[in-house]
């Protein structure tokens, strides 16, 4: 018998049908107990309420397809590959962005360096809120960053950013955000003078947040958006380090990063232009000795806040065509590097990484020549603009889904104190007053998707007669539009 406010999935199937796999969930103690005939009976009911919803295959990577806004289509189809193109071209014509470069008033009026680049970049964001009636805030965020083994002298590094405040005044305070780095390098770090056009690293991610901050702009969201490029990626992710740590001590509630570098497409014969890589952390970066202990105890090592972020983009790009599918990868970069996502990482947040599926490293972090017949150097002749322009819309339809949805159920508790074989969850509610109602998911613990999803309403509790021991739970909130949260993996309560 349920308790107020709690749903009990024995007693009430919900709009959506309980997706049941006997093989998985073990219903065959439900038929010992009360008789084939009502087992057989139990499945007929169960496919008799599937409105369509179809049982995924073992293994498979998601439950459903969410619902498609027409707003979000539409915004998607307003990005530009020409205009991306333009914006690379800008960016490389500066010659070197290395973070070394000459960024003081002479180089800035010359239109090479750092400093030419980032106030063009500055120029761009405000041209887009003046398009939208000051809808965007610019700011920067400087310091200087002392010598170290890539910075000889002490530096200034300048990040530039524009907010798209929310209009809800409390679903405002959560934000997602979109960044790439404007600095590029040549061979050399410390040539801080040859060319560096850096077309794909990163001015191809730098063009990805400036499309997206045009096109977004145009539209308002509850929650905020924050488009943002940083400096000194190429000598040890200082700019992102520095913006993440600000976001942490002044208790912003940052719920999703989308870090795009090297997303040009490179032109080589060996590209699969249909797909981008999304990478992810497993084990959080910030997680204490205690944390640790419980993931280990639990098999949560492939649930962190940035695993379900990246299942998250895998759903959009399942409901909007943007041309180019994400590929996860569950770990935190390619092997021995790093990018602007892991500074968010460490301070907690959620973020992942977009890149290209096949890197030409004789494009990157090269002096532009030509040896031995084989071309090397950063430069836009080798970006594919359509391409970015795909990554672009992915990237635009998730930030757009995440700021539209209801903020994420908060204190998730899978109870454990007694033993027994069903499961109950229970969660505080969404702030905001956005969520109608809110999803139950699940999957075997070996899948590497949601598999199976259980509508519960509008409620705060929800048993399911399914043994905890065998899957893995999470729960999102919905809107009335389909809108869906970010899901929050339950921690065991006693």
């Amino acid at each position: 018998m349920g308790v107020p406010g709690e749903t009990n999935i024995f007693s009430k199937l919900g709009k959506r049908a309980f997706v049941l796999d006997i093989s998985q969930v073990g219903v065959s103690i439900m038929g010992a107990f009360f008789g084939q005939t009502w087992l057989l009976s139990l499945a007929l009911v169960l496919a008799a309420n599937s409105s369509a919803q179809v049982q995924p295959a073992p293994g498979s990577d998601a439950v459903e397809t969410m619902p498609a806004d027409a707003r979000i289509a539409a915004a998607m189809q307003q990005v530009s590959a020409d205009r991306i193109h333009a914006d690379v071209d800008k960016l490389a014509s500066f010659g070197t962005r290395s973070t070394l470069s000459a960024q003081d008033p002479a180089a800035i009026s010359g239109g090479r360096g750092i400093g030419a680049a980032r106030e063009w970049i500055k120029s761009e964001f405000e041209r887009y809120s003046k398009d939208c009636n000051g809808c965007l805030e610019v700011k920067t965020d400087v310091f200087t960053e002392q010598p170290a083994d890539r910075i000889p002298n002490p530096t200034e590094l300048i990040n530039v950013y524009a907010v798209l405040k929310g209009t809800n005044p409390e679903n405002a305070k959560r934000i997602v955000l979109v960044t790439g780095h404007y600095d590029s390098r040549n061979s050399d770090n410390f040539n801080a003078t040859a060319d560096a056009p850096g077309a794909n690293d990163d001015g191809s991610g730098t063009a990805v947040s400036l499309e997206c901050a045009r096109v977004l702009s145009k539209m308002s969201f509850p929650a905020t958006i924050i488009f943002l490029t940083v400096a000194g990626e190429e000598q040890g992710l200082y700019g992102s380090s520095h913006f993440a740590k600000m976001a942490k001590d002044q208790g912003w509630n940052l719920e999703a990063v989308l870090n795009n570098d090297i997303v040009g497409g490179d032109k080589s014969a060996e590209q699969d232009r249909a797909v981008v890589r999304v990478f992810s952390e497993g084990l959080p970066a910030a997680a204490t000795e205690q944390d640790i202990r419980r993931i280990r105890g639990l098999g949560g090592e492939n649930d962190s806040g940035s695993r379900q972020l990246a299942r998250y983009i895998g759903d959009v790009g399942r409901a909007y065509d943007a041309g180019v599918k994400p590929v996860l990868v569950f770990r935190l970069d390619r092997y021995l590097r790093g990018g602007d996502h892991s500074s968010f990482n460490q301070q907690g947040f959620s973020a992942v990484r977009f890149t290209e599926f096949r890197e030409d490293f004789h494009h990157q972090h090269q002096n532009v020549r030509t040896e031995n017949g084989i071309e090397y150097g950063d430069l836009t002749k080798f970006v594919d603009f359509d391409y970015v322009a795909r990554v672009a819309r992915l990237n635009a339809a998730t930030l757009a889904s995440l700021a539209l949805a209801p903020a994420p159920p908060a204190n998730v508790h899978l109870l454990t104190k007694d033993l027994e074989n069903d499961s109950t969850i229970t969660w505080a509610g969404s702030t905001g007053g956005s969520a109608a109602g809110y999803e139950v998911v699940w999957r075997g613990t070996t899948s590497p998707g949601w598999e199976h999803i259980q509508e519960v309403g509008n409620v705060t509790r929800a048993t399911l007669p399914i043994s905890k021991d065998n899957v893995i739970f999470a729960v999102r909130a919905v809107d009335t539009r389909g809108h869906r949260s970010l899901p929050v993996v339950p921690a065991p309560e006693r």
